[in-house]
């Protein structure tokens, strides 16, 4: 069954999916608050990363690794539409649904930001990896979850999970090419 909604001709409705007609005046705290959340999880994330180390430099990479310049031009916009997805997904569920949702997101932002922490402040590719892999999960379970209320969320978050499907492929190239005493060896650059 479907109804009328702010997002366009119809919507669907159920045990916790869209809210009722008429509410986008109250849309904004859904928007504001992962915003807020993303916003948090991009300057976490940032401040761990140091890519003028003497340790990042001297890491072997592949050719195929994009310039440095590449990662803040494309998280930029994958940031904007991760916020504008969780928002939405948050606006057009309710109850347990919308709790489950927020903790799906809030789960996936932490170890957005946990990766930088991992690979830039350990020093560590291949604790990088493993953050990278725990992250294309929750990915698919992002995406999974928000499909069954709002597919247009789901499609909003295929350009993310793909970006984050390539930092995995370079995260383990990385730690393939750089065995675990590089970490150590050059733990002070």
């Amino acid at each position: 069954m479907t109804t009328p909604d702010e997002n366009g001709p119809t919507a669907p409705t159920g045990s916790g999916t869209a809210p009722p007609a008429g509410t986008r005046s109250r849309a904004w705290p859904a928007y504001a608050m992962t915003a807020a959340a993303v916003t948090a999880c991009a300057v976490v994330g940032a401040r761990a990363v140091d890519a003028d180390s003497g340790w990042y430099r001297r890491l072997d990479k592949p050719s195929w690794q994009p310039p440095s310049w590449t990662f803040g031009a494309v998280w930029t916009p994958l940031y904007a539409s991760l916020a504008w997805a969780g928002g939405r997904a948050l606006h057009r569920t309710q109850g347990a649904e919308r709790r489950r949702t927020a903790l799906s997101l809030g789960a996936n932002l932490m170890l957005n930001a946990a990766w930088n922490q991992l690979f830039f402040r350990r020093r560590s590719p291949r604790a990088g990896l493993l953050g990278t892999l725990a992250l294309d999960l929750s990915n698919v379970e992002l995406i999974r979850r928000t499909a069954r209320t709002d597919p247009a969320v789901a499609r909003a978050l295929l350009p993310y999970a793909a970006w984050c499907g390539f930092a995995t492929a370079l995260n383990a190239s990385l730690a393939r090419r750089n065995p675990a005493g590089a970490r150590r060896n050059s733990a002070t650059g």
